[in-house]
């Protein structure tokens, strides 16, 4: 690369190309791996080290974003005491949810798997992850800005968010409380910032359960011009 361009902000690209056995073979042991994964709502109180719970996060981060703009934030909560606030605000909008706001058409997808307003996960979880999605950012002259394509680089960050935390051997589950503007505020979180999802993350109970249900394939959800 000429020093022109490394003067512009660019470096080399680091890329080791792999040959098509170890391609393939990667490409099969992560679908394996992936293809394990569930949701659960039964989660163990066995501990999880921060640790972990930082590496997941680090994952997330190397997410793609529009502008390389990272409009996310991870907030990572252990403490007891503010899991049960927060799973008390959560059933509250969730049983007004179940009872008066929820439409036919969502109820008769979700009687199936069995779910309903209590939230047992929130407190059983060692960890409950917040992710926030920011509609502004501060420019470097104070001044605040727009951010572009948060929704889709937030969705791609908590892709990653999931995977590592399957490839750590633990599991979680992507728990929408509707509507979630409870979470900003018992996390104190910026006007700017509009919580996405609440993932409790741990180990599954001993007896934990999960629906009978089997994944569409490959032609169901693709389309091919070869």
């Amino acid at each position: 690369m000429t020093d022109a361009a490394e003067e512009s902000g660019f470096i080399d690209l680091e890329f080791d190309e792999l040959s098509k056995e170890d391609m393939n073979t990667r490409a099969l042991n992560f679908f394996n791996l992936m293809n394990k994964r569930r949701t659960t709502r039964h989660f163990s109180d066995k501990n999880v080290p921060r640790e972990l719970i930082e590496y997941a996060i680090k994952t997330a981060g190397t997410s793609p974003s529009g502008a390389h703009l990272q409009p996310w934030t991870f907030v990572a909560i252990s403490n007891n005491d503010l899991k049960k606030k927060i799973r008390e605000a959560a059933e509250e909008e969730e049983r007004k949810t179940y009872s008066e706001r929820m439409p036919e058409s969502w109820a008769e997808l979700l009687r199936p798997l069995g779910t309903d307003y209590v939230k047992e996960h929130i407190t059983d979880a060692p960890w409950i992850i917040v992710i926030f999605r920011q509609t502004k950012r501060i420019r470097k002259n104070g001044e605040i800005g727009p951010t572009y394509y948060s929704q889709e680089s937030c969705g791609i960050a908590t892709g990653l968010f999931i995977a590592a935390i399957q490839n750590m051997g633990l599991t979680t589950l992507t728990h929408t409380p509707s509507p979630m503007k409870f979470l900003r505020e018992l996390l104190g979180r910026p006007e700017h910032e509009h919580a996405m999802l609440l993932m409790p993350v741990g180990y599954p109970a001993s007896d934990a359960k999960v629906p009978d249900l089997d994944r569409k394939d490959i032609d169901e959800i693709s389309e091919w011009f070869d």
